[in-house]
């Protein structure tokens, strides 16, 4: 049997505010970046620590859901999975770009209480 998998579950924060924009056939999507730290001692125990980037596009109502509760500096788990895009930009020059195509969020840490207090029209599950 052939299978593959390509699923990618991140906690992060933001690292800036949500920015939506709309296709020309009218389909809602919201990009932002989210990053992700791991902190290890090494073998002389000298403390490290990583930040690593995420680029995450989000489609549909769950754009809407984004843009609208989501800011920078919050915390939030993505589900998803990784899609690679490439291009070329007016010079001819050949672009790569990995983003993680959301399909589930979820506000995290003090986020909960900042959608109870907000004014919510949409009352559809996040």
């Amino acid at each position: 049997m052939n299978r593959s998998l390509n699923k990618v579950m991140i906690i992060g924060n933001l690292g800036r505010d949500p920015e939506m924009r709309y296709t020309p056939s009218g389909q809602p999507v919201t990009t932002f970046p989210v990053n992700t730290n791991r902190r290890w001692n090494t073998a002389n125990g000298e403390r490290r620590s990583e930040t690593e980037w995420f680029n995450v596009v989000a489609w549909g109502h769950l754009a809407k859901i984004c843009n609208q509760r989501l800011s920078k500096g919050k915390q939030v788990y993505i589900e998803g999975h990784l899609q690679t895009r490439r291009w070329q930009d007016s010079k001819g020059e050949d672009h790569t770009s990995v983003e993680v195509v959301a399909s589930d969020m979820m506000m995290l840490g003090n986020n909960r209480q900042d959608a109870k207090s907000s004014n919510t029209e949409d009352t559809d599950e996040i």
